[in-house]
């Protein structure tokens, strides 16, 4: 299989993830999917995505933005109790894919001291 087929499934993540086709996807969670980061900035970083394409955290209504902000904070507990970071950073921009999911960074304290102000992928 070539590349362009592997990969097929990153021109909709969402739509691959209810599919059983997004390799990344670790566990549905009750607003979404909890998925492995593409690149592990640093171990344990994932993203939640949404179960439907949103603009933005403000289009949920109340309930569905508390689920989606717990599940968020769930992904973020359990990557506390197997990766053992110094803290978890989370994260909402939108700006490259311009849909609703949230990042779920990890920090650790073996990271060099002059990266640790700055975002992960920086």
């Amino acid at each position: 299989m070539s590349t362009n087929l592997n990969e097929e499934w990153k021109k909709d993540r969402i739509a691959s993830a209810h599919r059983g086709e997004n390799p990344m996807v670790i566990a549905k969670m009750r607003s979404g999917f909890a998925a492995i980061g593409d690149t592990q900035f640093l171990p344990g970083y994932c993203v939640l995505l949404p179960f439907r394409e949103f603009s933005s955290l403000e289009e949920l209504n109340y309930m569905q933005r508390s689920e989606y902000l717990l599940d968020m904070s769930l992904i973020g507990e359990a990557i506390l109790k197997v990766c053992n970071p110094r803290r978890v950073n989370y994260s909402i921009y939108g700006n490259t894919d311009a849909y609703l999911h949230a990042h779920v960074f990890p920090r650790y304290n073996w990271e060099p001291v002059e990266r640790i102000p700055y975002p992960v992928w920086q």
